[in-house]
């Protein structure tokens, strides 16, 4: 129980640090561009309703489904610009840090209960920092690289394929990337490579949901001569706050598991084990 307790500790302590940081960034980097696009948003056409016998009966329906959206979307709760809309962004991003800081500190331990870290351990040992940082490493190729390869990020206003397709396939790059990742840091035998290989392979050999159109097509030629150099800006600025997040979610756990975690754990095998670890708490 006191190992849980700590985790739990120091995955907020991390969280808080890595969220405030993201957040900075977004106001710096992202959310400038974000803020552009959304000011040619109005200017997007409608698509085009497909002509059928009963035309007029399926442009009727797609009026109303419009005005229905358009009123949800109104009724819908949206935070203010400014400070309130920084605040909310900040919220979002201490917890999505939380829900990241678990798994790379679990990961972190794992290895260490596993194979041992440090100057006291194992003659295999690895060192805290670049263990740390090679969790960033494998988080970073995870849920952001490998999944953005096939899905770039966009702008406000641009379009793309079916979300759940997307969604899916999201899913699948992710899967596939941190089985590859933990198939080459706990299995043993040379066949691990081969595994890891194919299993960054399989997402792209499924193949990622692509629009056959154009995704700026509903704008016009003014519009689109600002959106798709900006849409080129958001995608490169979107791998550097990813990077950004994982560097610093790498400092900041091998700090907090340097400081909480590591007196607890052991590798296993040694002796004595942490308290909560060994009375199976």
């Amino acid at each position: 129980m006191k190992l849980f307790n700590r985790l739990i500790w120091a995955a907020l302590a991390v969280a808080l640090a890595v969220g405030t940081l993201q957040t900075v960034l977004h106001q710096l980097w992202a959310v400038p561009l974000i803020l552009q696009a959304e000011r040619f948003e109005d200017q997007k056409a409608a698509p085009a309703q497909a002509h059928t016998h009963d035309a007029g009966h399926d442009h009727a329906q797609a009026q109303e489904q419009q005005a229905h959206e358009h009123a949800h979307d109104e009724n819908g709760w949206a935070p203010a610009d400014g400070a309130e809309r920084t605040f909310w962004t900040w919220v979002a991003n201490v917890l999505h840090g939380f829900g990241l800081a678990l798994l790379a500190l679990v990961a972190l331990t794992a290895w260490v209960w596993r194979r041992g870290s440090g100057p006291t351990s194992s003659v295999r040992a690895t060192p805290v920092w670049s263990l740390a940082l090679g969790v960033a490493a494998a988080g970073f190729l995870s849920l952001h690289l490998w999944p953005a390869l096939g899905l770039h990020a966009e702008i406000p206003g641009m379009d793309a394929a079916d979300l759940g397709a997307r969604q899916r396939w999201w899913l699948l790059a992710v899967t596939s990337a941190a089985a590859a990742c933990a198939c080459v840091a706990f299995a043993r035998g040379r066949w691990r490579w081969a595994a890891a290989a194919a299993l960054l392979a399989l997402p792209f050999a499924v193949g990622a949901p692509q629009l056959q159109a154009d995704p700026l097509a509903g704008f016009g030629p003014e519009a689109q001569a600002v959106l798709r150099p900006l849409g080129q800006q958001f995608v490169a600025v979107t791998h550097g706050i990813a990077a950004s997040l994982w560097v610093s979610m790498g400092v900041a756990c091998a700090g907090a598991f340097t400081r909480w975690l590591g007196p607890l754990v052991a590798p296993a095998g040694s002796a004595p084990r942490a308290e909560g670890v060994a009375h199976g708490a």
